[in-house]
């Protein structure tokens, strides 16, 4: 089973549309819970979140959070990010034989342009992390963010493409 877990700040568009792909894996079983860390947000964020039923934190401490997580395996996902068709299938797979991290694939259709991938390091969430929830635990630290958690994870790469979340903001 597998802890979404997402942080925002008046990402209202953007968590609904991340939440909106992972009801068909919670339907299927592979997603036990999502948990929204919020950072203050104003706009509708806390009521998306309870709508699809999500944990909503305004206050948190990360290693509370992860203890939490009802999953054995975290995905670290940005709101407004969209796993593509077919990871479902894909993650059950990874979890099933590997213990290592994985990270979707960059999707061929959305990707910047030229220029800008130039010398250019990749955020460590522009293309999610799946983790073991052992291996969060063991690396955080109080009033950590999620990306400070998923830097520096030697990770496999899935053949199942995501849409980062700057697609949406760019648009």
């Amino acid at each position: 089973m597998l802890t979404v877990l997402m942080e925002c700040r008046d990402q209202e568009a953007e968590l609904a549309q991340t939440l909106s792909i992972l009801v068909t894996a919670a339907v299927e079983g592979l997603v036990s819970d999502v948990i929204v860390l919020d950072h203050a947000s104003r706009d509708g964020s806390s009521r998306v979140a309870d709508a699809a039923g999500c944990r909503f934190h305004n206050h948190w401490d990360i290693k509370d959070v992860l203890r939490s997580a009802r999953g054995e395996w975290l995905l670290f996902i940005e709101a407004g990010a969209r796993p593509q068709s077919g990871w479902i299938e894909e993650v059950i797979e990874h979890l099933a034989i590997h213990k290592q991290p994985a990270r979707f694939s960059p999707s061929r259709n959305y990707r910047r342009p030229f220029l800008q991938r130039i010398g250019r390091s990749v955020p460590p969430l522009e293309y999610g992390l799946i983790l073991p929830k052992k291996s969060a635990i063991a690396v955080a630290k109080s009033g950590m963010s999620l990306e400070a958690l998923a830097k520096g994870h030697k990770a496999t790469k899935l053949m199942s493409q995501l849409i980062p979340a700057w697609v949406v903001k760019s648009r």
